[in-house]
């Protein structure tokens, strides 16, 4: 047991100093993006805070973690430095794929590129890309951003996102005054989701990074756009498609998914249970089946859930120079989910959803640091995967009884941060506790005193609107009400009159009382 842990301490000591060292070459290698030293050094600050133990990642947090005195610096990385976010992106993704190649080591795994889109709620309308819909996060229509990601997976190894591309819509795109208030680029034109997982695609054949598979929901599988994208680059996918989904199948009979399963798997023989993948609490089997289509390299992965019956729908493409088995399919599409994984890290531990920036360029920056901070964890996670497992065999009987010594599971990449925080977090001088907490407060203040005149003005202008509104209106109608025609009650005697038209008399104006009949007001002229 002592041996235990002693080995245990030392693999946690390896994995800390791995990590510092990760920091420091990926941060070596983003120098050249940065114009001028500070920015650089500066960027490194925000690293470090990302990864620390910070309840909320913001401008004010960053800031005092990074010992400034002001959150001016931290601010004006984001918005206004000179530095290269494309380039620094690109960085990132190849530092990301090289690390998790050479964590892979004599692994033979498969590699997909998962896409997927995450969102992040916001409030009010200044920020750019911000839009009521549907927000996976927070499982209804919300108001917020949604950004489109690409998340290197590599089997038995370890995974992390290496590139994104926020969505805009057409209506920001197109209004001059929004584009300029949000920061959009002038050449900014609108894409789809789909055209953006292209983009972003793209960018990651260009630095030498490729697939087995690419992997995406029903969004993805459901542009024809990025389908032919894949298959012109000779790229194998396995594409969540929805139930109403053609397929065109043998002598050019078309079907939606849903009634190609229920004419031709009906018998119980044609579906086969596999493993999607290896889950943390084991394996997570399912029902498979697939149809053939009219295409020798198109088929539909069908796969049902062995308890609800719930059925997933995958339409698959195989180049003809690889090898096409029901199995290597059913394993790209359970090696879809690990982008949720990365997701779920970025969002908790290093505060992707947090960003309090509003224009685009900002929070394109702000999800290139959390990128790379995530890469970070996630290269070190997968060099001491091995060095940090001592987990007992699994049982492989029902009523087996459990080890006397259950072991640990490898480092994880939130115990990775955690190492991080605690080898590179010091605490602050009590004269910066004291200064921040001054200037805070002092800060909130002002704000306090500028929302309270905004809410008196705001209140001010509901009264001078409804005067000048009340008199326009008696304006409007007392310039009408003789020309139009009116039913005399009771009172004004039967049969049917007429307002006077302009410039005429109004003796027979239906006047009573000297009260306009139909407006209760003093009749013209009166």
């Amino acid at each position: 047991m002592t041996s235990t842990k002693s080995e245990a301490a030392a693999a946690v000591r390896i994995g800390a100093g791995l990590a510092l060292r990760k920091r420091d070459e990926l941060l070596g290698l983003l120098r050249p993006c940065f114009a001028r030293t500070e920015p650089w050094l500066q960027a490194g600050k925000y690293v470090s805070a990302l990864v620390s133990e910070l309840p909320r990642v913001n401008g004010w947090s960053v800031a005092r973690h990074g010992r400034d005195r002001t959150p001016d610096r931290a601010q004006r990385l984001l918005n206004h430095a000179s530095w290269d976010t494309s380039a620094a992106m690109s960085v990132v993704r190849r530092f990301a794929a090289t690390g998790l190649e050479e964590a892979a080591r004599r692994r033979a795994g498969m590699v997909v590129g998962a896409i997927d889109e995450t969102g992040q709620e916001k409030a009010g309308e200044a920020t750019a890309g911000v839009k009521r819909q549907y927000m996976g996060c927070a499982g209804r229509v919300a108001n917020g951003i949604n950004t489109v990601h690409l998340s290197y997976v590599r089997d038995k190894t370890g995974h992390a996102l290496i590139g994104a591309r926020q969505w805009i819509p057409r209506e920001h795109i197109d209004d001059p005054v929004k584009s300029l208030l949000m920061g959009l680029p002038l050449d900014l034109g609108f894409r789809t989701k789909g055209q953006l997982a292209i983009d972003i695609c793209t960018a990651a054949y260009a630095d030498g990074i490729g697939f087995d598979f690419a992997c995406g929901d029903e969004v993805y599988g459901n542009c024809t756009q990025l389908r032919e994208f894949f298959e012109t680059r000779g790229q194998a996918y396995v594409l969540r498609v929805p139930s109403n989904f053609t397929l065109t199948l043998a002598a050019g009979t078309k079907m939606t998914c849903a009634q190609a399963v229920k004419a031709l798997l009906k018998d119980k023989r044609r579906w086969e249970i596999r493993s999607a993948g290896h889950g943390s609490k084991g394996q997570r089997w399912y029902a498979w089946a697939w149809i053939a289509t009219a295409s020798p390299r198109h088929h539909l992965l069908v796969r049902r859930h062995l308890k609800t019956g719930d059925l997933a729908f995958h339409y698959c493409w195989v180049p003809g120079t690889q090898v096409l088995t029901k199995a290597r399919l059913i394993r790209a599409a359970g090696l879809r989910w690990p982008i949720e994984e990365d997701f779920e890290f970025s969002k908790d531990c290093f505060g992707l959803g947090q960003c309090q920036a509003r224009l685009y360029t900002a929070i394109a920056r702000h999800t290139v640091l959390v990128m790379a901070a995530l890469a970070i964890c996630a290269i070190t996670a997968a060099l001491v995967k091995d060095r940090t497992d001592t987990q007992a065999p699994p049982p492989v009987r029902a009523d087996q009884p459990p080890p006397a010594d259950p072991g640990m599971i490898p480092l994880t990449i939130p115990e990775i941060k955690r190492l991080l925080a605690a080898l590179t977090t010091r605490p602050l001088p009590r004269w910066l506790v004291i200064h921040w907490d001054a200037w805070t407060r002092r800060h909130q203040a002002r704000s306090r005193w500028f929302h309270k005149r905004t809410r008196l003005a705001r209140d001010a202008e509901p009264s001078l609107l409804s005067q000048r509104n009340a008199a326009a209106l008696l304006a409007s109608r007392m310039a009408t009400c003789c020309r139009r025609p009116v039913i005399r009650g009771r009172s004004g005697g039967p049969g049917r009159g007429w307002w006077p038209a302009p410039g005429r008399s109004d003796a027979s104006c239906g006047r009573r009382r000297g009260r306009c009949a139909r407006l209760g007001e003093a009749a013209p002229g009166r």
